[in-house]
C-alpha cells in the first residue's frame, strides 16, 4: 500500500507541497513461497537459519554430511507447524555428486531454489601457522570451506536461473578482513577465498536477478567453540579484543541471514555483512 504525506523533502521550505511516499510493511512471512537449500543444516547457525527459514514461509533442504542431523531438524519443521516445509538430505559439499543430490532435492521436491545459503564449514584442531600446519589440514579445509562453496554455487546458481533469480549467502568470517597472532592460517585463507569468489559471482550475476554476499560472523558461542575455548586463558586472550563484551548468538547470525535471504535486502549484492560484536572496527575495547 501507498501512504502519501504533504510537505516534507525537497522544496517544501519554499512552500511547494511536496509528496513523499512512504512504504507501509505488511506483516508477512519473508520467505514465502521460497525454496531455500541451506548446508551444513544440522546443527549451530544452520540449524537455527533452517527453522527460522522454515517460520519465515521457505520451504528447505536441510543439507548435512550427519543424515541424522538433517533429519532431525525436518522433525523439528514439521513438529513445530511452521509455514514452511523440510526435506533432509546428507552429502558432503566438498564431493560433486552429493552437491549436485541436495540441489536436486531442491527441485524434486519443491518445484525450484531460491535462497542458496552456503553454511557448512569446517576449523581443524590443528590448524596453526604455516610453519606447523600440515598439508593435510590444509586441503581438507579448502575442500570444505572454498571448493565446497564452488561447487554449491556450481549445481546452485542455474537451478535459481531457472526459478527466476534468488539469493545466495556464502558464509566467510570476520578473519577475512584482519589478520590474528592466534593462527589458523588454513581456515583465514579459505574464508578469504570464499570473501572474493562472493564478489565475483554477485558481479557476475547483477543483471540475472542472482543476489551473492557474504556473512561474515565473529566468534559464536556454539558448542564447538565452547569446547575449543574451554580454557580460560585462551577464550580471555580472544573475548578481551570483542568490544560488546560477548560472543555472538546463533540466532543473532540466522536472523542476518534471513535479512539477505529476503527482498530486505534486494538491492544489496558483492557485499560483506560482518556481525562480530564491533572487532573489526576498534583499535582498543572498553575497559
Amino acid at each position: 500500500m501507498r501512504h502519501e504525506k504533504a510537505g516534507f523533502g525537497a522544496g517544501s521550505h519554499s512552500g511547494l507541497s511536496t509528496v513523499v511516499v512512504v512504504p507501509r510493511f505488511e506483516n508477512v512471512a519473508r520467505l514465502d513461497g521460497k525454496v531455500a537449500l541451506i548446508t551444513g543444516a544440522g546443527g549451530g547457525m544452520g540449524r537455527l537459519a533452517a527453522l527460522l527459514f522454515a517460520q519465515q514461509g521457505a520451504n528447505v533442504v536441510v543439507a548435512d554430511v550427519n543424515a541424522g542431523a538433517a533429519d532431525a531438524v525436518v522433525a523439528e519443521i514439521e513438529s513445530d507447524g511452521f509455514v514452511g516445509a523440510g526435506v533432509a538430505v546428507s552429502g558432503d559439499v566438498a564431493t560433486d555428486a552429493d552437491v549436485a543430490a541436495m540441489v536436486a532435492a531442491a527441485v524434486s521436491t519443491f518445484g525450484g531454489l531460491h535462497v542458496l545459503y552456503n553454511n557448512a564449514g569446517i576449523m581443524m584442531d590443528d590448524d596453526d601457522n604455516p610453519v606447523t600446519t600440515t598439508e593435510e589440514v590444509w586441503d581438507r579445509t579448502f575442500e570444505v570451506n572454498a571448493k565446497g562453496v564452488f561447487l554449491c554455487c556450481k549445481h546452485g546458481i542455474p537451478a535459481m536461473l531457472a526459478s527466476g533469480g534468488g539469493s545466495i549467502i556464502n558464509v566467510a568470517s570476520f578473519v577475512a578482513h584482519m589478520g590474528a597472532a592466534t593462527p589458523q592460517i588454513a581456515y583465514t585463507a579459505t574464508k578469504g577465498a570464499v570473501l572474493s569468489m562472493t564478489r565475483e559471482i554477485a558481479a557476475i550475476y547483477a543483471r540475472q536477478g542472482i543476489r551473492a554476499n557474504a556473512l561474515c560472523p565473529g566468534p559464536v558461542g556454539t558448542p564447538l567453540l565452547a569446547q575449543l575455548w574451554s580454557d580460560p586463558t585462551r577464550k580471555a586472550r580472544r573475548l578481551v579484543h570483542i568490544p560488546m563484551g560477548r560472543w555472538a548468538e546463533a540466532d543473532e547470525l540466522a536472523r542476518a541471514a534471513l535479512f539477505l535471504a529476503s527482498d530486505d535486502s534486494s538491492f544489496m549484492t558483492g557485499q560483506s555483512l560482518i556481525i562480530d560484536g564491533g572487532i573489526v572496527s576498534a583499535y582498543t575495547t572498553p575497559e
